[in-house]
């Protein structure tokens, strides 16, 4: 066999294992390392709208939650007294905020004070920005699913009023914030 018959060949064969390789590769991605089953961290909800209750901001200022739309909601629930786990949760709401750059100004941060009690005034100034609403004995709370208490969750509310997200007790932040970026990344609302 001639030089110039070998090198064909090996060409040849050269030429069927790249074709190959990317089929080869998809059938072992596919069957061996399967993407995950969903990309968000938080659980997604069933998406439905949250009631429009009037309510009052805690210095005694009418309030309603139609007043957020346009913008995506970060809300927690809590008591007005707010010991250590509230203060770290509001914290991380405004953290979490402050990490989507400049897409900050497409987040709201909402507590819904869920009993009559008067938040401390060091929290209400060092959380400055972060809506204090009085719920207590309102709807709103009803509409909101906990597997334990309210207070253990964060929840993600879209720009058009519908609860979209929950997030565990003491949940990872990292995981959040590639949500936040997603859905702001995507959303053409807000």
């Amino acid at each position: 066999m001639s030089e110039n018959a070998r090198n064909s060949r090996i060409n040849l064969w050269l030429i069927g294992v790249l074709c190959a390789a990317p089929v080869v590769a998809s059938y072992f991605a596919f069957y061996f390392a399967p993407p995950a089953r969903h990309t968000n961290y938080g659980e997604l909800l069933a998406t439905g709208p949250l009631s429009d209750a009037r309510l009052q901001l805690a210095d005694g200022t009418a309030f309603q939650l139609s007043r957020l739309r346009g913008k995506w909601v970060l809300l927690m629930v809590d008591s007005g007294h707010c010991d250590e786990f509230c203060r770290r949760k509001l914290f991380g709401l405004r953290q979490l905020r402050l990490t989507q750059g400049k897409d900050m100004e497409r987040i709201e941060r909402a507590w819904l004070i869920s009993d009559d009690m008067a938040p401390p005034a060091a929290v209400v100034r060092d959380y400055q920005g972060t809506w204090l609403i009085r719920a207590a004995g309102s709807e709103l709370l009803g509409q909101l699913p906990a597997e334990r208490a309210l207070a253990d969750h964060i929840y993600v509310v879209d720009p058009l009023g519908n609860l979209v997200l929950r997030y565990p007790r003491d949940a990872d932040p990292s995981g959040i914030i590639k949500d936040l970026v997603r859905l702001l990344k995507t959303s053409r609302i807000g």
